[in-house]
């Protein structure tokens, strides 16, 4: 898989997708995450990326002409390498297509979840992660190249970068290999539809809190039904949504 980050602080992105199992991810060669600065595709001495908004308006809007050139460069950088290692990547009547998918970080997107990262852990794909800023890209950007808005939640940040790491790092997670133990995604919250239950590691007592006994019992399918139940109840106390879908 490859991941092309598209925004104005590539660093903010950068940094935390460099540690921990994502950076481990990328040093064995699973995944290739690359954060670009936006003002790389601007022509003008400025390098401006934003103007202000048609109509009147507060804040600034992200322009076209630099977002288009970086997507079309990145798209025909996708098939190049493709081509390379032995895939034309042709359609079904032979002229050249790249199947990048251009998704836009924004708090007005689908809100996202476990079943939408799993739905782009997918290896060989490319994905170009548009990060928003100001008051947002022009909309001729999200009608012509985006395929899908996301939203991590219904909050505002003062970025998409921040959004972005967050999105990448689910994502990532979800592919063959990263993980240390096959089995940890699917024991995941949300991966079954609820969230997590308690989990407790030595010493067995600690100030006078004993681990539940049933941990200890060795009796697996007790222990599997417990971690069920507790998944049900800590549900239906914090995210009864949840349940409620």
């Amino acid at each position: 898989m490859r991941i092309d980050i598209l925004t104005l602080f590539p660093a903010v992105a950068a940094i935390p997708l460099g540690e921990s199992m994502i950076g481990k991810a990328q040093q064995r060669g699973l995944v290739t995450i690359q954060a670009h600065n936006l003002r790389d595709w601007a022509r003008d001495k400025h390098r401006t990326t934003d103007d202000a908004p048609y109509g009147g308006s507060q804040g600034m809007v992200m322009k076209c002409e630099p977002v288009f050139a970086a997507v079309e460069e990145l798209r025909a950088q996708e098939l190049e390498r493709r081509m390379a290692n032995g895939s034309d990547g042709a359609s079904a009547d032979g002229s050249p297509q790249v199947t990048s998918r251009v998704l836009y970080m924004t708090p007005g997107g689908r809100r996202f979840d476990q079943k939408m990262a799993a739905e782009h852990a997918l290896p060989g794909a490319h994905l170009i992660v548009l990060c928003g800023h100001y008051e947002g890209i022009d909309q001729r950007i999200i009608d012509h190249l985006v395929d899908d808005e996301i939203s991590i939640g219904d909050y505002v940040l003062t970025n998409g970068a921040l959004a972005a790491a967050v999105f990448v790092d689910a994502v990532v997670r979800l592919l063959p290999g990263v993980l240390g133990d096959e089995n940890s995604a699917p024991d995941d919250s949300f991966a079954s539809g609820l969230i997590e239950g308690p989990q407790y590691t030595r010493p067995a007592e600690f100030r006078g809190w004993r681990v539940p006994e049933v941990l200890l019992s060795g009796n697996h399918g007790a222990i599997a039904r417990w971690r069920r139940e507790q998944a049900m109840e800590k549900t239906r106390r914090v995210r009864p949504d949840l349940l409620a879908e």
